[in-house]
């Protein structure tokens, strides 16, 4: 007599993926608001503000959970829909916020403007992510220093922030093909801190 056994699996709530992934391009998005409407030196600091509520609220920022793509067993699926997500809904959110004050869309054409897809670019898109890694692993360890300062000091450097592009592409209501560098920039950055951080532990 055989019996059957059944396995459950967690079914994956997608109406909540994308409701977090737009809240994190909200989120993102006010902070690099302050950062084209007041510059250097607050609007780095204020920056920061972004990525805790992100961290506060378990909003889904792709920059925030491709270094933990493998320790916690996102689905390819999943982590690819927050992507798209935090693009479109960026996008949009940059459009929204020229449209409510023109004065930022200058300081965002600029920025724009010296993009160029380079290795250089590249490279400063793994530097972002190693940062992004490190800003999450730590607010996940119990605090938001990592945030406090790493936000401030990837802006600082000029390193580049896939989401933060993107919405600074809407408001200069443009698009550039840096942003596919970006994206696999911090991607890799983000693994390779990953890694890094667990290549010494048994």
């Amino acid at each position: 007599m055989s019996t059957k056994v059944t396995v459950k699996t967690e079914k994956t709530d997608w109406l909540g993926v994308i409701r977090k992934s737009i809240g994190a391009a909200v989120l993102i998005g006010l902070g690099n608001f302050a950062l084209l409407k007041l510059g250097n030196p607050i609007g780095p600091v204020i920056f920061a503000f972004g990525l805790l509520g992100v961290c506060y609220l378990g909003q889904n920022l792709f920059t925030g959970k491709c270094g933990f793509f493998i320790q916690d067993k996102i689905p390819l699926k999943q982590l690819l829909t927050i992507l798209a997500v935090n693009l479109a809904a960026g996008w949009l959110i940059g459009w929204i916020f020229a449209a409510a004050d023109p004065s930022i869309v200058e300081a965002a054409t600029a920025k724009v403007t010296s993009w160029d897809f380079s290795l250089a670019f590249f490279l400063k898109a793994v530097l972002c992510g190693v940062i992004m890694y490190l800003a999450v692993a730590m607010y996940k360890k119990g605090t938001p220093l990592g945030v406090i300062f790493g936000i401030p000091l990837f802006i600082f450097c000029g390193f580049q922030h896939c989401i933060a592009n993107v919405i600074t592409l809407g408001v200069a209501t443009t698009w550039s093909w840096t942003l596919a560098l970006a994206v696999l920039g911090n991607f890799v950055g983000s693994l390779v801190m990953w890694w890094l951080s667990k290549s010494g532990e048994k």
